[in-house]
């Protein structure tokens, strides 16, 4: 079986766990400049750059990998949401994006391979693309709403280098997470094809609102209109809020998607100090109303989540099927910010 047929399989027997959120565990290891710098030459202040600590601090993103997968992720995602040379010039460290991706997915594979070798589990790397800083949808000049900073072309070559990247170090499946915008999503859908047309998508939107739209104003319901042809292995949401507000939002999308569900939340809202005082338990039994629901295949955590919630959550779904891929009614469905249906 290749890659997307084994997890298929698995997803058939369980509901299967994704990792949690690094930007936590990196918070918390109370890093200094000179850690994110390491030995490299670079102009520019590192503090903050925490994919560049594949390549200065291996170590620590390979002990964060390890205590995810410990705490009984099935889905090891690479420490890689900035590492495109979009992002990255930020920190003016554009000419090492291939470089930090390569050793990203090294790590998490080698995560990986161990732990299989330890439990006969597989574990599943994916390559994780975050959405960038810029938008194709919309003008960041509101006295001039057709401009744009950087165009559909652009776009996708940025993410064909990430993921030449990921797939070099191992990466097996293409995670395009947090998605605001549905065209930035298409953009890193194209790249992928365009590294290998066989390569499995997992895409996971994030909704700015309690009505459910991202930041380009597609529900829920339009956004999977609108990616539906790139036949992902899984369809999902991750970070906007916590699981709670997320639940009716997922079972919508549960309910017309023929593929697996994914959704990994935030640990609650955060405070007044942007920290996330929501504990496992808490978390969990949240989750747990999904799982009753029977509205998700796979489940784990974003911002503010520990390998505590990791496990929390693990124990919790252990206890319930997986959802049912049904197969929607044959009708056609188009999108734009809102989704037509042409029923049969």
């Amino acid at each position: 079986m290749n890659i997307a047929e084994q997890l298929e399989a698995a997803a058939a027997e369980r509901i299967l766990v994704k990792d949690g959120a690094y930007g936590t565990q990196i918070q918390t290891r109370k890093l200094v400049e000179s850690d994110y710098r390491g030995a490299l030459d670079l102009a520019r202040d590192q503090k903050g750059n925490n994919d560049l600590l594949n390549l200065t601090r291996p170590d620590l993103v390979r002990d964060i990998a390890q205590s995810f997968a410990d705490a009984g992720a099935d889905i090891l995602a690479t420490n890689s949401f900035n590492a495109t040379r979009i992002s990255q010039a930020d920190y003016g460290a554009e000419p090492l994006v291939r470089e930090i991706n390569i050793a990203a997915a090294r790590i998490i594979a080698d995560v990986a391979d161990r732990a299989a070798q330890k439990d006969g589990r597989k574990r599943f790397v994916a390559g994780a693309l975050g959405p960038t800083n810029k938008t194709l949808s919309l003008s960041p000049n509101v006295n001039d709403p057709g401009y744009r900073e950087i165009d559909f072309d652009t776009l996708s070559d940025v993410y064909v280098e990430q993921i030449e990247g990921l797939v070099e170090g191992g990466a097996e499946i293409v995670l395009i997470e947090t998605v605001f915008d549905t065209l930035n999503a298409k953009a890193a859908i194209h790249a992928a094809r365009r590294v290998d047309r066989a390569l499995p998508i997992m895409l996971s939107m994030t909704i700015t609102d309690l009505s459910g739209r991202n930041l380009s104003g597609h529900s829920i319901e339009a956004f999977w209109a609108s990616v539906r042809h790139a036949r992902p292995l899984s369809i999902g949401l991750n970070c906007s809020f916590g699981a709670a507000q997320l639940r009716a939002h997922v079972a919508a999308l549960s309910a017309i998607a023929d593929t697996l569900i994914m959704a990994y939340p935030n640990a609650g809202l955060p405070n007044d100090l942007g920290e996330y005082d929501e504990g496992p338990e808490s978390t969990a039994a949240q989750v747990r109303e999904w799982c009753e629901q029977g509205i998700v295949n796979i489940v784990g955590g974003c911002c503010g989540t520990t390998p505590a919630h990791i496990a929390a959550i693990a124990r919790t779904v252990a206890d319930y099927p997986p959802r049912r891929v049904a197969e929607p009614p044959r009708w056609t469905r188009l999108s734009g910010i809102e989704p037509m249906v042409i029923a049969a």
